[in-house]
């Protein structure tokens, strides 16, 4: 599990937007810290080494994560034989 980063703001359009350090890809599942499903990344924009990302929640009150850290699981990628 990577920690994805830490909600910045729910948006106008109710989508969780925070800033993150790792490469991510649009459609993975997003997880807090007891690892229930939050939603999945929307959209991921802004600078490269430092990108926004969108994420559409999967649940009621998106506010309350607003502050929290939230994660991913990242697939592991097939070595070379």
């Amino acid at each position: 599990m990577d920690k994805l980063g830490i909600v910045i703001h729910v948006s106008k359009n109710n989508k969780l937007i925070l800033r993150t350090k790792i490469k991510v890809k649009i459609g993975v599942r997003v997880l807090n810290e007891e690892l229930k499903s939050v939603g999945k990344i929307l959209d991921v924009f802004g600078p490269k080494k430092k990108p926004y990302v969108s994420i559409e929640p999967s649940i009621n009150e998106a506010e309350q994560f607003v502050g929290k850290p939230l994660y991913i699981i990242m697939e592991k990628r097939k070595g070379k034989n």
